[in-house]
């Protein structure tokens, strides 16, 4: 018989000696390859999304108060909002109420913070909805008022002839719809009545370039001149009101039209019932807030009159 080369045997031992250790492992159970025991009765809950997994909602204020002035008002809103509804909230900013609008047009806002005449342009233009607004002082109605520098002579709006007049944005009612009904009583337009007019974006800058002599005049949201006020107790000795209008239906709050049901009845129920409890009441209580309500579109009927009346658009 022919004997096989020395290799060839040294090879087939080698292969003799792994079948019989794996054999030998597969008896003993010490194989790492086993398949896991998986109980299909056992019920685990779903590992939690990762934060940037889960959809943000987009909160935007519109530009009544300047961009610090909004971040240091409604930051804590933002994080009580986040808290109660487990995903993160993000302040949304824009420098112009049109701008502003765009965004709930589009729908890159889900909730919105908006002035007057920004709901009856969006509401016809687009279908904004309201939401709720804001109760302040047992009231949901706020003004426009007239103010001027302490120093100053003027009484009216007619001893602001000739003057310096600061508006706060185009699309703004009380600061700058209502004032040009005031200037067309006198039978003139803004651009015959005053020297020089400009605009400044927000309500807190326009009392701050009263306070400051920049302006000799501007009308403001009511509820912003308060709140200043409050803050700044110095503020109330360098300027004054010389007029104050009637009452308008207050700045509400507003979503897109095409926000989900289910979405929109939920945030309404989180911000109806914030007063219910300690933590919102802080929260409305550095807004000056008393609580949200309900509120009928007919509350803006006096908004759209004047609005009407002044051909501003």
């Amino acid at each position: 018989m022919k004997r096989l080369p020395r290799s060839c045997t040294l090879l087939i031992v080698g292969w003799l000696l792994i079948a019989a250790a794996g054999l030998s492992g597969c008896s003993l159970g010490l194989t790492t390859n086993a398949a896991p025991f998986i109980d299909l009765q056992e019920r685990t809950p779903l590992p939690v999304a990762a934060p940037a997994e889960v959809a943000h909602l987009r909160m935007g204020v519109a530009a009544i108060l300047s961009p610090q002035g909004t971040m240091t008002s409604y930051s804590a809103l933002a994080e009580y909002l986040s808290r109660k509804l487990g995903r993160p909230v993000d302040l949304v900013q824009r420098r112009t109420y049109a701008e502003f609008n765009e965004l709930v047009e589009r729908g890159e806002v889900e909730l919105a913070f908006i002035c007057t005449n920004s709901y009856v342009v969006g509401a016809e233009k687009f279908g904004m909805e309201l939401l709720l607004a804001p109760e302040i002082g047992g009231e949901s109605v706020y003004y426009s008022q007239l103010i001027v520098p302490a120093n100053s002579p003027a009484q009216s709006m007619a001893d602001l002839r000739g003057k310096v007049f600061a508006f706060t944005d185009p699309m703004s009612f009380t600061g700058h719809i209502y004032p040009t009904y005031l200037v067309q009583q006198l039978g003139e337009t803004p651009e015959t009545f005053f020297r020089r007019t400009f605009y400044t974006y927000s309500h807190d800058r326009a009392i701050e370039a009263v306070a400051n002599g920049v302006a000799d005049g501007a009308a403001v949201d009511s509820l912003v001149l308060d709140y200043a006020l409050q803050r700044k107790p110095g503020m109330s000795e360098r300027l004054r009101i010389v007029h104050k209008s009637e009452a308008f239906g207050i700045p509400p709050v507003v979503v897109p039209p095409t926000l989900p049901p289910r979405q929109k009845a939920q945030l309404r129920e989180l911000l109806l019932t914030m007063h219910e409890e300690v933590e919102g009441r802080i929260v409305l209580h550095d807004l000056g807030v008393d609580r949200f309500i309900e509120i009928d579109d007919a509350a803006y009927d006096g908004v759209r009159r004047l609005v009407q009346a002044t051909g501003i658009r």
